[in-house]
């Protein structure tokens, strides 16, 4: 089964000084998940929690809702041609009753901005297939200085990427500020799909009383696995997306941006922010 990390041999080059050295990486290995037995999907990411993984994805494309629609998750023992278990495919067994999709290339989901086809089409989608509507049961209101103490918080959670540098995080947190859950991938949304599915196997969907905090930008994509998980904030340190914007506007997610310091820009969703203090407008 692969590591987090890897040593390879590296040449450095320093102030003109070159010394050879081991460094450490990030390891990405393909996982392809399948659902009954049949292929599904494919992703490159970090090995570890591949169980929580796919069934994270499986929530983000509208499959299940609900711990108790998994019967099973295994890895594929003799997954190779010579029988070895290379621990890099997974099948996901849906408990009995529950319907399974038409697992073809035509299938109607949406498809996420890594394909390059978002639209209107993808926003109608996600706001129809979402089994934990976006809502405010009871309503979450977090004022500016806790969201801005957040990314530290997750920074000095983050294990792999002291040694790396390499990895993406995406974090749960409570409207109190508490960590309730973290995970890295070399993929944001694969950390995304791997904190969706532990919270399925631990029965706490809909993440209603969740902040969802991810390094880097807020794509389509993480805006999408938010809504489906029914987490109704995400915050990132970097730029949203133009689609990102709308589906949280279209959907009554709160989509914060360049989350920097004691900066930040609230895109959509902005009743849930708890203002201190009169601020200017401009």
């Amino acid at each position: 089964m692969g590591r987090v990390t890897e040593r390879r041999r590296t040449m450095r080059i320093r102030d003109g000084a070159v010394t050879t050295r081991p460094d450490t990486l990030v390891a990405e290995e393909p996982l392809e998940i399948r659902l009954n037995g049949k292929p599904l999907a494919i992703t490159m990411r970090t090995p570890g929690d591949d169980f929580a993984l796919a069934a994270g994805f499986l929530v983000s494309e509208g499959v299940i809702g609900e711990g108790s629609e998994v019967q099973s998750i295994v890895y594929c023992a003799g997954a190779t041609a010579d029988g070895v278990n290379t621990y890099n495919v997974v099948d996901v067994k849906l408990a009995p009753g529950v319907v399974v999709p038409d697992i073809t290339l035509e299938r109607n989901v949406y498809t996420t901005s890594s394909c390059g086809l978002c639209g209107k089409a993808s926003l109608d989608a996600v706001r129809t297939t979402t089994r934990h509507p976006v809502a405010d049961t009871p309503p979450v209101r977090v004022t500016p200085a806790l969201l801005s103490a957040l990314p530290d918080r997750l920074r000095e959670a983050q294990r792999v990427f002291d040694r790396t540098g390499g990895l993406h995080a995406a974090a749960l947190f409570s409207p109190e500020g508490e960590l309730l859950d973290i995970r890295e991938d070399v993929g944001r949304h694969n950390a995304v799909d791997k904190l969706v599915g532990r919270a399925l196997t631990e029965d706490r969907l809909p993440l209603s009383q969740a902040i969802l905090l991810v390094s880097g930008r807020a794509s389509f994509e993480l805006a999408q696995k938010a809504v489906m998980a029914g987490i109704p904030m995400l915050a990132a340190v970097s730029a949203p997306s133009s689609l990102a914007v709308d589906l949280a506007a279209e959907s009554g997610l709160t989509l914060v941006g360049f989350l920097r310091g004691q900066s930040m820009n609230v895109y959509a969703g902005d009743h849930r922010i708890a203002l201190e203090a009169t601020v200017g407008q401009g």
